[in-house]
């Protein structure tokens, strides 16, 4: 039987394009339920073995309109052994501010970084270290997370060395875009298409959530 995994869609706060390509690394291994904001259940969740929130347009305002009255059920999910992925925006929801998951990590801009390549907001590919494999992974004003480095797990850096993908106990956190799809790409980057490698480096990712 399939492992199981929930993924928020809510167009365009929570992106279609990054649910379907969260669902084409992922579908593989896990069985993918598709979830809106009016399904944001303890009953849900219950049934699911990673809980799942994509990239998007979401800020502050957005995320109290959309969670206001549940996101406890996030949280207790998590406190009773559930495990979070969150990839750009969904990483950013697991800061203080939002779902309030991690201990000792701030979420924080990464093109706010005084050593960060990058310095603006717009959709290109980024450097950085996978696994000790160097990548040109797509980026959108992802997130980088600060904290003391015995607090967590650093599973991907970018090229100055801070921390691009990590996990806290069972929460697995991503900057960049490792399920981006082909049509991402066009027209300006698109000799930097991945050919489909990225998904499989997130699955791999998320199987090691899994494990924890």
């Amino acid at each position: 039987m399939k492992r199981k995994i929930a993924i928020f869609l809510h167009n365009p706060i929570a992106e279609r394009a990054c649910v379907i390509g969260m669902t084409e690394a992922l579908s593989s291994d896990y069985s993918i339920k598709i979830f809106n904001k009016d399904e944001v259940e303890s009953s849900l969740f219950r049934k699911m073995d990673i809980v799942a929130f994509p990239g998007g347009k979401g800020d502050a305002d957005n995320f109290d309109m959309l969670f206001k009255d549940t996101k406890d059920r996030v949280q207790e999910y998590v406190d009773r052994g559930g495990r979070y992925l969150g990839i750009c925006m969904g990483a950013y929801w697991a800061d203080r501010y939002y779902f309030d998951l991690l201990s000792g990590i701030d979420c924080v801009q990464y093109i706010k970084r005084k050593t960060s390549e990058i310095k603006r907001s717009y959709p290109t590919v980024i450097d950085v270290n996978w696994q000790g494999s160097k990548e040109e992974m797509f980026f959108f004003d992802g997130a980088t997370f600060m904290g003391k480095r015995r607090n967590f797990k650093v599973y991907a850096e970018y090229s100055n060395g801070d921390p691009m993908a990590i996990f806290q106990k069972r929460i697995g956190l991503i900057g960049c875009h490792p399920e981006s799809k082909k049509s991402w790409y066009l027209p300006y980057i698109k000799n930097k298409w991945h050919n489909y490698h990225h998904h499989k480096l997130l699955l791999d990712f998320v199987n090691e959530l899994y494990e924890r």
